[in-house]
């Protein structure tokens, strides 16, 4: 049976936010899915790297985008309380420039809103352990049409 989440949390499971204490991170939110009783509601995965390892750990709600950084696993129960058992917005766990302006989501941010991810359009965005997953966001594509459709010239 398959179940339709009203929202994904994405924690970030690269390098850069492992040595930062992503999986402290992950615990405390799962533990907070949990304890409300969202397990139904709210899918939890641990992604690959999403680029940001120098504001790590990192969190992107979805299908809103919301990018929650720098945090501590006390951050994470509280986007838990807040965000998805409340539907606010953490403001002080969003990122924030020299100048004190505040973005939202990843998109917004000049550091990701020129980038152009091809080969690795899916890190950060799915379970790189879920093969269901690579294959659901169009995953071996390349290699169908290979064999179904082109000629070995």
């Amino acid at each position: 049976m398959s179940i339709n989440y009203k929202s994904h949390v994405l924690v970030c499971g690269g390098a850069g936010c492992v040595s930062s204490g992503c999986k402290d991170v992950a615990d405390a939110i799962a533990r907070g899915i949990e304890e409300n009783n969202l397990q139904n509601d709210v899918r939890l995965v641990v992604t690959g790297c999403i680029g940001s390892c120098a504001i790590g750990p990192v969190v992107t709600i979805e299908p809103e985008g919301t990018f929650y950084q720098k945090l501590t696993p006390e951050d994470g129960t509280r986007i838990v309380e807040e965000h998805l058992v409340k539907g606010r917005i953490v403001e002080d766990l969003l990122r924030k420039d020299e100048s004190g302006k505040v973005y939202q989501t990843a998109s917004e941010m000049p550091f990701f809103k020129l980038q152009y991810k091809s080969v690795l359009r899916n890190c950060g965005v799915i379970d790189p352990a879920n093969i269901d997953e690579y294959i659901a966001k169009g995953g071996y594509e390349g290699l169908k049409k290979a064999l179904t459709e082109m000629t070995p010239q």
